[in-house]
Parts: structure tokens; sequence; C-alpha cells
């Protein structure tokens, strides 16, 4: 099944009328931003960062993931494109020397809307505070504030094994690419809605075993993650880290929301791992 014949979405020209960007702050992808400012501006869009149509990222895989948790909030109303300034992003469809082709076609031509699975991320507490839910573009890796995370890891409510080691990685499809690909998982086309666990250091012998192997959970199944001795867990959402204390259970599971990407050229998702990982 492609890309496009499972996630496309018409977007016509004219439709677009306010835009942001999102920058890496050197000084190489400052001079982009001014310059893509600039030109957006005088074709008479409006830069609005508080709600735009479009959010440009300027930079790299890392810039593209500042903007989606910025923007995490307004997914509907939002799309996506990279500009890389660096290596090949992964996320990243246009080099520095493509803008004034992007900024061309932002202006003259419709897009394609191509939406991307999210993995949505809810921790529980024991003291019965509302549980905080969370939204990851790539993955969502649970470890231990002691050091040694073990836990229970349920599958639908229903006990799957008995977790020991370094920590879990749940990861989306687009995020299968990334730290998951780094752990042996697997990579998972994004037509597929789905979340992906996978062990990090896991204790494997005689008295303690897990099953060793990614698992991949399509989107009616959710996974838990419930404490067995220490109840404080750091949770690194993308590049962003936090700690919880007196945590009841962590469930990981598909998101009702989607990343949307503005394609206005065709790059489909083999040709993109093909790039980044082979060239």
């Amino acid at each position: 099944m492609s890309e496009k014949s499972t996630y496309i979405k018409d977007v016509p020209a004219g439709r677009l009328k306010t835009f942001a960007i999102e920058n890496r702050g050197d000084a190489f992808s400052d001079a982009l931003r001014k310059h893509i400012f600039d030109q957006l501006t005088a074709s008479k869009l409006i830069y609005d960062d508080i709600q735009p149509d479009l959010v440009i990222s300027v930079g790299g895989d890392g810039t593209l993931l500042q903007a989606f948790h910025r923007y995490s909030d307004q997914l509907n109303g939002t799309a996506f494109v990279g500009v890389h300034t660096g290596h090949l992003g992964f996320y990243a469809d246009w080099t520095a020397g493509e803008v004034d082709a992007l900024v061309h076609s932002i202006v003259s031509e419709g897009f394609n809307s191509v939406e991307y699975p999210l993995l949505c991320v809810s921790v529980s507490y024991m003291d019965e505070k509302p549980p905080k839910n969370f939204l990851a573009l790539n993955e969502c890796t649970v470890r231990s504030v002691e050091g040694l995370l073990v836990a229970d890891v349920m599958i639908k409510g229903e006990k799957f094994e008995s977790f020991r080691g370094d920590g879990l990685c749940f990861s989306t499809p687009t995020g299968s690419t990334a730290y998951n690909k780094g752990l042996s998982g697997a990579i998972i086309h994004p037509s597929l809605p789905s979340i992906q666990l996978t062990e990090i250091a896991s204790i494997n012998n005689r008295v303690y075993r897990t099953v060793g192997s990614p698992l991949i959970l399509p989107e009616h199944h959710h996974c838990q993650v419930m404490p067995v001795t220490d109840r404080s867990f750091t949770l690194s959402l993308d590049h962003l880290s936090s700690i919880h204390d007196e945590v009841q259970q962590i469930e990981f599971s598909v998101a009702k929301e989607k990343i949307r990407f503005a394609r206005f050229r065709p790059f489909p998702f083999w040709r993109r791992v093909r790039d980044s990982f082979i060239g």
C-alpha cells in the first residue's frame, strides 16, 4: 500500500494564508529563515507563530521535533515542511539550495497533505491526581530514576512479561527509523497505525526472562507499564525529558491525533529510508 493512496489530501493553491518558521538558530539557518520570511511576506502571506497554516522547519530533524511539540495542540489546522541545513534529515524534504523552489511552491501551487501516526502516552498517579497525557512524534523511552527498571508489561490489561533492564522504548512508525532502529527494532511503514515496543538492555538469565524481540502492536492494542518497586520514572518524549513520581501506570497507544506534512512533490517513505541510511 503506497503512502499516497493511504494518506493524501489535496490542498489547493491559495488555501494557505499564514505561516511560521521554526529555526535551528545557527548563522546559516538564520540567514535561510530571513530569506524565506522576506519572500513569503512579500507574496502577501502573513507570519503568524500562534496559529499558522504551515510551519516551516529550518535545521534538522531535531528542529522539526521542536516545531511539532510547539504546535502539538493544533495539529488539525497546521501542516509541516522541513528544510535541512546540515546532513540529510529524515523529516526534511528540501535542501538549502532548493529554498526558492519551495517558496514558489508554497505561494503558487497546492500540496498534498500526508498524515503520519503519533504515540499517545498517559501517566496515571497513585495520589489520584488527573492523568497527564503526552504526544510523541518519534518515541517515548521509560527508565527508572534509581537505575534498573523493574516493571510489568501489560498488553490490553493482561500481563505479558516482567521486565528488568535499562528501559523500554515505544516508537511510532516514523520513529521506528530513529532510536528504535539503534535498538535493532524494525522499520515500519507509516501507513500501518501502530506502536513498537523495543527493550533497552534487558536482563535475561535463568531467573529473569523477557521475550527479547521488538513487539509491534496495532492501534486497538494498548500497552501498560506497571511499576513493581520504584514508582519514579524518567520519560523522554522525543527530545524532551521529565521525571514522574508516585506513578501507578504508564499507558501507550496510537494517538487519535496525527501530524500532517505538506508534500509539494513526491517523496515516498522507502526512498526516504534509503536516502537516509543507504545513500
